[in-house]
């Protein structure tokens, strides 16, 4: 197939690109390239610089599917620039989907958020649940999956709900909780936990990305789907850390008591299974960072970033 990738180069992108490759597709990879570009050049791989928010930069010609991931992505940088959020993750999205019906691409897979439950007090978060969006991010993503649904009688539309995604990237975020801890070990010797008894969602990078290839290649399973397989707690991911990096772990309190734990149970019945682990992305992170092929460089933190350099 043809794909058309947003978000190409970013965190998720990086990894799932190569993968698209190596599966015989050919890709265009669109993104702004805020944080950069590191795709490796292929024959099957056409990289384009530009911005979601404008359809003139958006050729769809000859594409048989979407793979929408581009968004300002978590809640500290949506609140940055609320416009300049629902811009790129909503508006754009509603032109997207609208553009892709009438070229007739047939295929559209949404990169949503785990985060549009906002604050729930049920133990299993299923897709079932009203969704309370709290954060301009969360709020825009919600927007955004019921724009796509809004086209599921033109084209096959799949949603995916990622729990926090963790491990290694060429585009790396050293912002999200596994990534961030592991590096505090690292660099510091230390790790601060913030209250540390919240259980939070996780998922692989791999094994997310792998998520989009195989509705890619299952159409059949239409919908909305919570992809988080390992709910523990920031307490026990610091002590998990730690197993493999010699670090203190400094407990602080959090003004974010949020616990809860996504059920991925309707995904699982599609025969979809996770192949790797928190552990997994911790050592991967650990054995990138001692063979020097990973830097806690600046440009890894999004909102760090985004106030330097996009907005500054």
């Amino acid at each position: 197939m043809k794909l058309f990738v947003t978000g190409a180069c970013g965190y998720k992108g990086s990894v799932l690109v190569p993968k698209l490759l190596r599966a015989g597709h050919q890709v265009v990879a669109f993104d702004a390239q805020w944080f950069g570009n590191e795709l490796q050049p292929h024959p099957d791989l056409k990289v384009v610089k530009g911005d979601v928010r404008n359809p003139d930069e958006i050729d769809l010609t000859g594409i048989d599917a979407i793979i929408h991931l581009s968004s300002v992505a978590n809640d500290p940088c949506g609140d940055l620039d609320p416009k300049l959020t629902w811009e790129i993750s909503c508006l754009a999205t509603m032109q997207l989907a609208d553009r892709a019906r009438r070229s007739g691409i047939k295929r559209f897979i949404y990169a949503s958020s785990g985060s549009v439950y906002g604050v729930k007090d049920e133990e299993h978060v299923t897709e079932d649940l009203e969704l309370l969006p709290i954060s301009e991010y969360n709020k825009t993503k919600m927007c955004g999956e019921r724009i796509v649904l809004s086209y599921a009688d033109d084209m096959v539309v799949q949603i995916v709900r990622p729990a926090t995604v963790c491990g290694y990237s060429p585009r790396m975020r050293l912002d999200v909780s596994v990534n961030m801890l592991t590096m505090q070990a690292l660099q510091n010797g230390k790790i601060t936990v913030f209250g540390g008894d919240q259980t939070r969602p996780n998922i692989h990078i791999d094994d997310i990305t792998d998520l989009y290839i195989f509705l890619l290649d299952h159409p059949e399973h239409t919908g909305v789907y919570n992809a988080g397989f390992e709910n523990i707690s920031i307490m026990d991911i610091a002590r998990m850390v730690s197993n493999h990096v010699a670090a203190e772990i400094t407990v602080t309190p959090s003004n974010d008591p949020r616990s809860y734990r996504v059920n991925s149970d309707k995904l699982l019945a599609t025969g979809f299974r996770p192949k790797k682990t928190v552990e997994d992305a911790i050592k991967e992170i650990v054995g990138m960072y001692r063979q020097g092929a990973l830097k806690n460089d600046d440009r890894w933190y999004n909102l760090k970033w985004m106030q330097k350099e996009v907005l500054g």
